[in-house]
């Protein structure tokens, strides 16, 4: 396989990667090996370069968003020890830059999952019903479109061990498939309205329109609060006096990390979810 450099950015790529955003990156030898949209692509991080297969500069700077300034986003966090250890935790991460419906399909299907169920129903979505495509000896599958989800039945798709999610991802597939939602509409409007849109849609409720809005349609200060943030506000960021409702939260939130707030939300759940203790 031809690699081609894309020089020496600042990420941290396994990371990026394998932090709970997007969840079909395997391990191929030294690298990664998955799909960006319609194509395969291989990734490789080596003394700190960063290497593609050669075709897929353009995709990969583009979904690994190298040009989102990391430095100044660091900067703009609160420097709170909670916060700091987070960036430390995590410096170099990027908020990857993923295909709306991927990332808005991908979080449909997350509700009440852990990292490694959700990985498994993308895995399985992909063989099953994505296209099939080789990158040398390695085959990997895209995430099947909108069309393609929209044709099965909801039987079909309680096979990929989504339980009651099926009946939502396909409800939502085929709003789409049909023309009566178009995610580049919603992708034009301001962050509330796009929210709000989004929430009309089976299965997307704030949590997971947040995840899509931050994840698919580069919204750096969405801030998706599941059970893992909820946890770090009130056990770090609140007194025992202090109201810790979900309303409050999601207040506090908006309030304390700013316009690159989704970046932050990312550190805070990668670290707690890696370092904390459960229980």
């Amino acid at each position: 396989m031809n690699l081609a450099s894309l020089g020496k950015p600042l990420i941290a790529l396994e990371l990026s990667l394998n932090s709970g955003q997007a969840f079909h990156w395997l391990r191929e030898g030294n690298g990664w090996i998955g799909a960006i949209g319609e194509a395969a692509v291989y990734l490789e991080q080596r003394d700190n370069e960063l290497l593609v297969n050669s075709g897929a500069e353009a995709a990969a700077e583009s979904y690994l968003a190298l040009n989102h300034p990391l430095e100044r986003i660091a900067e703009s966090f609160p420097k709170d020890p909670v916060t700091q250890d987070a960036l430390a935790f995590c410096r170099g991460m990027r908020i990857l830059r993923q295909p709306k419906w991927e990332a808005l399909a991908t979080f449909i299907t997350s509700s009440m999952k852990q990292v490694a169920h959700i990985a498994q129903i993308s895995h399985l979505l992909r063989r099953r019903f994505g296209k099939k495509v080789a990158l040398g000896g390695t085959c990997v599958y895209t995430y099947p479109t909108p069309e393609a989800l929209a044709s099965l039945s909801e039987a079909d798709l309680r096979s990929c061990a989504l339980g009651y999610r099926a009946a939502n991802l396909l409800a939502t597939a085929q709003k789409i498939a049909c023309g009566s939602v178009n995610l580049d509409v919603i992708g034009s409007l301001p962050d509330e309205q796009a929210q709000r849109a989004l929430r009309e849609l089976p299965g997307v409720g704030e949590k997971v329109a947040n995840c899509a809005l931050l994840f698919g349609f580069e919204r750096l200060k969405a801030f998706p609060v599941d059970v893992w943030i909820e946890r770090v506000i009130r056990e770090r960021y609140f007194s025992k006096r202090r109201k810790s409702t979900p309303a409050a939260i999601r207040a506090f939130c908006a309030k304390t990390f700013g316009p690159y707030g989704g970046y932050a939300q990312q550190y805070l759940f990668h670290h707690a979810r890696l370092t904390w203790k459960k229980g």
